[in-house]
């Protein structure tokens, strides 16, 4: 069963509550978003540690072939 863009936007939250979120469905399918996270908690880190800790917040919804989200295009930064 395909995740809605509310579903990601509140997993993302309760990891990342001050962050500015967008989410956009790409195909209109409910299986490939993008979604932009700034957030100050991505001061000092890579990219990599920063998706990693978004990735973390999704808490297992793009694991294995049978996960709810099959892709999502990432952008991550601290606020400027």
């Amino acid at each position: 069963m395909p995740i809605s863009a509310d579903e990601i936007e509140d997993l993302l939250r309760e990891s990342f509550p001050k962050a500015r979120i967008t989410i956009t469905d790409l195909a209109g399918d409910g299986n490939h978003y993008a979604a932009e996270v700034v957030d100050e908690s991505f001061r000092g880190l890579n990219r990599v540690q920063q998706q990693r800790s978004v990735y973390a917040a999704l808490k297992g919804k793009m694991d294995g072939s049978h996960g709810e989200l099959h892709a999502l295009a990432l952008t991550t930064k601290a606020p400027e």
